[in-house]
């Protein structure tokens, strides 16, 4: 069969690597800019796809600037109720049935909004989604399946002066600390939080994440607060691969406990392996490797993202799916961000089709990797029988097709 855009757009899929702040609508940045009073480099969605949101970065740090504006302009719970509404909204018309929505909430931590206000402004606007859509009279039928999602908190690698007031006074506060310390512990609050979030008021706080720059800010350093998520059932995914080599997936793995690896791009790459006393960098990585297949490490693939973000990836053919792919890895398709980097699950999943020539089996898998490794909050039995209603449901697709 020939795999269709139709088809991807029928199927159930998943996103379990999707930043709220890097997908909020265009429409909306501009009216919440306006409300707010903040100026944006432009006032179209044309100009904004000009000077902001491109189709090539330099480099992440290029990338992660167009956050800044995002960030902005969501600094009140209607402002983020709002923009998780429309992300769940947006995912459902395309055919997404999970979604794990992943945001740093000490980026909207001010006097006026607390931490706990934060979760659940974003949970309100994705519940709020999930409701309308699980009352279509074709889900109530059991026709089509339902819609869930899970929240991820996610730390910071690294802030610095003007990342936001929770950060700020951060800073201040332990002015004459390390700052790796401050980082850290800036992380083992943000878990506590989420435990709060998840075990006192009952929001679907899914796992734990790190994010921001890579190079230069060892995972290692948070590894406290991932021991902490640990040891109260938390579940964790790690930012590595994406900026740095097979050292920082190895940390995350192993010093983090990661469950599943955001990006994982530089996974093959002995050549970013930096540590001298790693002899023979090829047997590294074959282990690293065998590692992650043996314990079948989920790793959250965002194609278009890292195409942006590294300009050495002139053709996707040359991305580290394929090796995955051939490695028989776990793998997921996700977008990281559908408006920094302008795309769908049904464009990745189409780009990935077409670039690495995936048959039918091979999308399915990546498919059920996504239901099967999504970190669902329900129960253990719960989650079998939704990831069961997803598989019958792609079958009966297929069969259409």
């Amino acid at each position: 069969m020939k795999i269709s855009r139709e088809f991807i757009e029928r199927i159930p899929k998943t996103d379990l690597h999707l930043h709220l702040d890097g997908s909020m609508r265009l429409k909306t940045l501009l009216e919440l800019a306006d409300e707010a009073g903040i100026e944006l480099p432009g006032r179209t969605e044309s100009e904004l796809k000009q000077t902001v949101f491109k189709d090539k970065y330099a480099d992440l740090g290029e990338y992660l600037k167009g956050f800044g504006y995002l960030t902005a302009v969501m600094q009140t719970p209607q402002a983020l109720e709002r923009v998780a509404r429309e992300l769940a909204e947006d995912n459902q018309a395309e055919g997404v049935r999970y979604i794990e929505v992943r945001f740093a909430p000490q980026l909207h931590q001010h006097p006026g909004m607390g931490i706990m206000d934060v979760f659940q402004a974003v949970n309100r606007g994705l519940e709020s989604a999930k409701t309308a859509f699980n009352q279509r009279p074709e889900v109530c039928d059991g026709k089509e399946p339902a819609f869930d999602y899970g929240i991820i908190a996610c730390a910071m690698r690294m802030f610095g002066t003007g990342f936001s007031d929770y950060f700020d006074r951060l800073l201040d506060v332990h002015c004459n600390s390390e700052r790796k310390w401050v980082f850290s512990l800036a992380s083992q609050e943000l878990v506590r939080a989420a435990i709060h979030a998840r075990d006192v008021l009952g929001i679907p706080v899914a796992g734990f994440d790190l994010a921001g720059q890579e190079k230069g800010y060892p995972a290692v350093d948070h590894a406290p607060a991932y021991a902490l998520a640990h040891r109260h059932f938390l579940k964790k995914t790690v930012h590595a691969g994406e900026a740095f080599g097979p050292e920082s997936i190895f940390q995350a793995i192993t010093e983090l406990h990661a469950d599943r690896l955001g990006h994982a791009l530089h996974l093959f790459d002995e050549d970013y392996i930096a540590d001298a006393s790693i002899k023979d960098r090829s047997r590294y990585v074959d282990n690293l490797v065998q590692y992650i297949g043996d314990r079948r490490i989920t790793i959250e693939v965002c194609l278009t993202s890292n195409l942006q973000t590294h300009p050495e990836l002139n053709r996707l053919i040359d991305h580290s799916f394929g090796r995955m792919m051939k490695n028989k890895l776990s793998v997921t398709i996700c977008t990281d961000n559908r408006t920094v980097s302008a795309t769908t699950v049904t464009q990745e999943m189409m780009r990935a089709v077409e670039a690495f020539d995936l048959d039918a089996k091979d999308l399915k898998d990546l498919v059920i990797h996504g239901f099967k490794r999504s970190f669902f909050t329900g129960t253990y039995v719960q989650k079998r029988r939704y990831v069961r209603r997803m598989i019958d449901y792609y079958e009966t697709v297929n069969r259409r097709f």
